[in-house]
Order: C-alpha cells, then sequence, then structure tokens
C-alpha cells in the first residue's frame, strides 16, 4: 500500500523553469534514456517509469512499451500513466490528445510540472532505470515533426497535380481566346498544375524548416 503523492500545482507562469536542454539532460541521467528533444516524451514511456521510482509497484512497468513509435501506443502508455495517477491520488488530469501528438509546448508543458511533482515527491532513494526495465530497450520514438508536418504534405502533394489538371482542363474550350493558337491553351493547365505543385514543395520545405527551428 502507498501514501498518498504530493500534489503540485503551477500557479503562475513566473515560477522557475528550465529550459528544454536541462529538462532533457535530466530525464536522460535520472533514466537513463536517450532522448534529444522535449517532443519524444509524447510516448509516455519515461513518465511510466518516473512513477514506479516514485511509487515502487504503483505501475507494472512489463506493460510499458518502451519502444513505442506509434499513436495509439504512446496512447497506451498514457493509459498505464493515468491508471497510476489514480491510484496515488494525483490531481492532475493528463491532456493526453495534446501531448501524443508530438506538440512541443504541450509537451515541455507536461514536463515542467512534472518535474516540480517529482521534485516534491522524491524522497532519494536509489534506483537502477535499466535494471527496472528488465531488458526492455528504452528506443527514443521517432521526431514527432517527421510525423506531423511531412507525411501529410506528401500525400497531398502527390495528389494535388492530378487534381490541378483534371480541373482546368475543361475550362480550356475550343474558340474562347480566338486570338491564341490551341496549343498554347493546351499547355496552360499544365504550367499552371507544375506551378502549384512548386509552391505546396516550397511550403512543406519551410515547414520542415520551422519544425527543425524549434
Amino acid at each position: 500500500s502507498w501514501g498518498m503523492a504530493v500534489n503540485v500545482y503551477s500557479t503562475s507562469i513566473t515560477q522557475e523553469t528550465m529550459s528544454r536542454h536541462d529538462i532533457i539532460a535530466w530525464v536522460n541521467d535520472i533514466l537513463a534514456l536517450n532522448y534529444t528533444k522535449v517532443e519524444q516524451l509524447c510516448s509516455g514511456a519515461a513518465y511510466c517509469q518516473f512513477m514506479d521510482m516514485l511509487f515502487p509497484g504503483c505501475i507494472s512497468l512489463k506493460k510499458v512499451k518502451f519502444q513505442a513509435k506509434l499513436e495509439h501506443e504512446y496512447i497506451h502508455n498514457f493509459k498505464l500513466l493515468q491508471a497510476s495517477f489514480k491510484r496515488m491520488n494525483v490531481d492532475k488530469v493528463i491532456p493526453v490528445e495534446k501531448l501524443v501528438k508530438g506538440r512541443f509546448q504541450d509537451n515541455l508543458d507536461f514536463i515542467q510540472w512534472f518535474k516540480k511533482f517529482f521534485d516534491a515527491n522524491y524522497d532519494g532513494k536509489e534506483y537502477d532505470p535499466v535494471e527496472a526495465r528488465q531488458g526492455q530497450d528504452a528506443i527514443p520514438p521517432p521526431d514527432p515533426g517527421e510525423q506531423i508536418f511531412n507525411l501529410p504534405k506528401k500525400s497531398h502533394h502527390a495528389n494535388s497535380p492530378t487534381a490541378g489538371a483534371a480541373k482546368s482542363s475543361p475550362a480550356s474550350k475550343p474558340g474562347s481566346t480566338p486570338s491564341r493558337p490551341s496549343s498554347a491553351k493546351k499547355a496552360a493547365p499544365s504550367s499552371s498544375a507544375s506551378k502549384s505543385d512548386k509552391d505546396l514543395e516550397t511550403q512543406v520545405i519551410q515547414l520542415s524548416e520551422q519544425v527543425n527551428l524549434l
């Protein structure tokens, strides 16, 4: 049986917080992980192991998917975390739907809160994170930015030229512009489609650059 967890409330945005680099270094140091970005906390696995460390036995690490790569696996981990919060009377709503999307700010806000929660509840006992995982490789999830921005854009990018050509071809009716030769009219749809194609490609590149800057 466990006692109740010490609840922590973030009452002000001016409270001391750690930088993204410091907080990831802290997570890696405590749990012997190799995360490189705050966004990778979206898998929920690290939080599950933190709860095992703070309140041994409140969560079954055998059920945690430490190699989670897909959103439904992340949700599975967060459900385990929610159950452990309930057992320990942790008065905190986990914004699962936001966290599993891998957005930087949502994940930073939650780990900032969790760091305060950890500090309030950790009793200083030794903990071997690798042994606790019982041989499970804790592989960091893929860069969430790649999943969110690039994949949907690429599928849209593949469809747009054909859609553009289909829409523009009925418009080129014979005799609509008698001053221009018919060959020019036929060439126009394909060139406009390729232009929109290039514009879309530029947007995808710009989005990727923005994600990398975060």
